[in-house]
């Protein structure tokens, strides 16, 4: 609701840059598919997803019931980041590396707001298409974009920066009505070094983090889940050997390895993922091959085998619903840890802060200035401390659920 009171132009002009596309795209063939980027197909998505699933929601309610539980600290945390997340272009407009004019920009506290004038140097410079694309889909750099200290609009548009006096002709402003266009530009959070705005990238940065921590997990899982059952079904050599394996996996400082696998094939986010991924199996291993050897030497697991079963079902049918709980709430845990090497990653310029917005990055170029503009390394430092707190929490929460007597 929040995003649809204050966001609604983005939302509207979303929909109408995708039917101006549309248009262009089979009515003039110099207009190409690559114009269509994916920064557009990005606002266009978030503005179709906050109509579709509010409908959802309304028309589903009570096929899910947790829809009408209580709200507390650890489900409003998850709802934040799944909306930060989902709707990052609607609720922040601005690029996260967007910087210009920085020694007006840099080092605003939070809540502090500059004038903006937005001009073109022809009113005729490009068509309606690109106008609108220019306005929702926001680059890291736009050159019809001026940051002021202050204006005054007479014959002439005359604007100070910093003491220095410039003037703008009034037709080189632009505004889809005719009018020329100055606004306030607000910055929620303050500003870094470079002007960038911080609530942008503290959006941002919620994207790569959760992005990473998914993927991680999911070969996390993989890994650990096939190489357990195997080595717990099998038995035998293989069993001891993929034991050792990750028992001397275990036994090595992991940070080291991925410092050094990331040194040397680069610091992109698929290697990332594919190193952090490949360095949390080892205790998803122990538990699934824990519980396949147990499950082994039951007595209903043994029967089922005289009778004939096949281990086929054997797995799907006995082994995967007894240990499902205990690799889900692993899964969570580890999916904390995965955005904690990320950020620590990052902190040590290793991750993805060089390239993408990260809140390692951003606590890293804030400790500089922690005396000046506190607020460049607290926000991102809250953004990590209740991230990693809510799935610390949300993994205990599932563990009473699958075990009733941790509870007591």
């Amino acid at each position: 609701i929040l995003i649809l009171v204050f966001r609604w132009k983005i939302v509207f002009n979303s929909f109408v840059l995708l039917f101006l596309f549309i248009k262009l795209f089979f009515t003039d063939y110099s207009v190409s598919a690559g114009q269509f980027t994916f920064s557009l197909f990005d606002y266009f998505l978030s503005a179709l997803l906050i109509i579709i699933i509010p409908a959802i929601i309304i028309i589903k309610r009570k096929s899910f019931p947790f829809l009408s539980a209580g709200i507390s600290f650890t489900s409003f945390t998850v709802i934040l980041l799944l909306l930060g997340y989902i709707f990052a272009p609607l609720i922040t407009t601005s690029n996260p590396e967007f910087q210009k004019n920085i020694s007006i920009t840099k080092l605003l506290p939070p809540f502090s707001s500059v004038n903006e004038i937005y001009s073109l140097k022809n009113r005729d410079e490009s068509g309606a298409y690109f106008r609108l694309k220019q306005k929702v889909v926001k680059n890291s750099y736009d050159d019809h974009v001026l940051f002021a200290d202050s204006i005054k609009i007479d014959s002439l548009i005359t604007y100070y920066q910093k003491g220095q006096l410039h003037s703008l002709s009034l037709s080189r402003a632009f505004h889809p009505e005719g009018e020329y266009e100055i606004s306030q530009k607000h910055f929620l959070l303050g500003t870094d070094e470079y002007g960038r705005d911080i609530f942008s990238r503290l959006v941002y940065g919620a994207r790569i983090s959760i992005t990473i921590g998914v993927f991680s997990v999911l070969i996390t899982f993989f890994l650990g889940s096939l190489l357990g059952f195997f080595a717990g079904f099998t038995g035998g050599i293989i069993d001891s050997f993929l034991n050792r394996i990750s028992e001397m996996f275990l036994s090595f400082p992991m940070i080291f390895l991925i410092i050094l696998i990331i040194s040397l094939f680069g610091n992109s986010i698929i290697s990332i993922i594919i190193v952090l991924g490949f360095s949390g199996w080892m205790s998803l291993f122990k538990i699934v091959r824990g519980e396949i050897v147990i499950l082994k030497e039951k007595d209903y697991f043994l029967t089922a085998k005289l009778l004939g079963v096949s281990n086929f079902n054997l797995i799907f049918s006995e082994m995967l619903p007894v240990i499902s709980a205990s690799v889900i709430v692993n899964l969570i845990f580890q999916f904390g840890n995965v955005i904690l090497a990320e950020s620590a990653l990052s902190y040590l310029g290793l991750g993805t802060g060089g390239i993408y917005p990260s809140w390692g990055g951003m606590i890293e170029s804030g400790q500089s200035y922690i005396a000046h503009a506190w607020w460049m390394i607290l926000f991102p430092g809250l953004a990590l401390f209740f991230t990693l707190f809510m799935t610390n929490s949300l993994g205990n929460r599932i563990k009473i659920v699958f075990n009733p007597r941790l509870k007591k």
